[in-house]
């Protein structure tokens, strides 16, 4: 039986971006794959892009929201319960996925993979303790098993990091993160936050692992500035 895998893209007021992700989406030749759009009540032509292409999608809706995580909450809830969860911004684009049999062999376990920037540049995920100093796996990259999460996972209270946060979360519950090469992705160049909100991403670190490790995570991200490529992937609308 095939694994399945929920794609879902979070956009607003960004019809031509949408439309790419859309594209490189049902390019995938992955035989029981969903994908779910979920658009914040856009005025600009969005949602005339998703109603060309809705026989195509597992379903969708156009509402206001919270912000870029309750849109996400609300494609997770969406999902099937039987789903690896994979989140993208409008603009990111799908390039693979693993095939059934490497699915299958994944079973349980958090899978990642590469996520391509702009200019050739490549952010090559990391697991264990590095996802305790930074955000070392990105959405764009990412299938998580809903069923070791089944509720919407993402804090609001955390506008610009509840995916790390929930990143934390998992690796803190003794989550098996696997690598994948063949699942790889893009990131719209949008998304990326050169500039770290510290506090946010200190304070996230400190409640999922304590102050030894914020602290850590601290001098990590100023020393990111100089030596990257500890970076960061914002989801972007």
């Amino acid at each position: 039986m095939t694994a399945k895998i929920t794609v879902v893209t979070v956009v607003l007021n960004q019809a031509d971006a949408l439309r790419e992700t859309m594209q490189s989406v049902f390019a995938q030749s992955y035989l029981d794959l969903d994908y779910l759009v979920i658009d914040g009540g856009s005025t600009d032509g969005t949602v005339d892009v998703i109603k060309a292409k809705e026989k195509l999608l597992a379903g969708w809706l156009s509402e206001p929201d919270r912000g870029i995580y309750d849109a996400m909450n609300k494609g997770w809830g969406m999902a099937s319960s039987e789903s690896y969860m994979l989140f993208l911004g409008a603009g990111d684009k799908l390039l693979s996925l693993p095939d059934k049999v490497e699915m299958a062999n994944l079973t349980g376990a958090v899978v990642y993979g590469s996520v391509n920037l702009e200019g050739g540049a490549v952010f090559h995920a990391r697991n264990g303790f590095w996802l305790k100093l930074y955000n070392s796996v990105h959405h764009q990259a990412l299938l998580v098993p809903k069923k070791l999460h089944p509720e919407p996972p993402f804090n609001l209270e955390y506008p610009l990091y509840a995916d790390f946060d929930f990143n934390q979360r998992l690796l803190k519950q003794g989550t098996s993160f696997r690598f994948s090469p063949d699942l790889q992705a893009y990131a719209f160049p949008g998304g990326l936050t050169r500039e770290l909100n510290i506090e946010e991403l200190t304070t996230v670190t400190r409640k999922n692992f304590g102050c030894v490790w914020s602290g850590l995570a601290k001098a990590g991200f100023v020393l990111s500035k100089c030596f990257p490529p500890i970076r960061r992937l914002r989801p972007i609308r």
